[in-house]
């Protein structure tokens, strides 16, 4: 469900916890798709025979393909009424914790832990945790910067 607040709230919503997206699966259309679009396609991510015999006895996705997805589930989680323009500033404190099989579903929760005004708008910085259905660790683990401008 996306929290939706008015801009003139935006300074206040440090700490806001924005809860969790909907489970997306990650197909291996997908990763192959990713692999095309950053010529990647070192064969534990698009070569599913051979990856059943490699290190995690499946095809992954890429490390970067799971972070890209923050970006899809941030918009699901939080917006903001009254801009005229949002922008995915950077990240911070990125790590990789545990690979992404194809064919496993992840989700994203989000807490908003900084709200910075910045000229002509409010940076958010957000702690994002993507996580593996049935999985003990996270995904990704990362701080995402986004930017409000009014």
């Amino acid at each position: 469900m996306t929290t939706t607040r008015p801009y003139a709230d935006a300074a206040d919503l440090a700490g806001t916890d924005l809860g969790y997206t909907d489970w997306l699966e990650v197909t291996q259309d997908r990763v192959n798709l990713f692999a095309d679009a950053t010529d990647d396609h070192q064969w534990i991510h698009v070569d599913p025979e051979r990856a059943t015999d490699g290190p995690f006895g499946a095809p992954i996705a890429h490390g970067f393909l799971s972070l890209s997805l923050a970006v899809k589930f941030w918009s699901e989680l939080f917006d903001l009424e009254g801009v005229t323009t949002k922008v995915n500033y950077g990240l911070d404190k990125v790590r990789f914790i545990s690979p992404v099989k194809v064919g496993a579903r992840v989700r994203m929760n989000a807490v908003i832990a900084e709200v910075t005004e910045v000229p002509g708008g409010y940076q958010f910085a957000v702690d994002q945790t993507i996580e593996i259905d049935g999985a003990a660790k996270p995904a990704v683990v990362a701080r995402g910067l986004y930017r409000f401008y009014a």
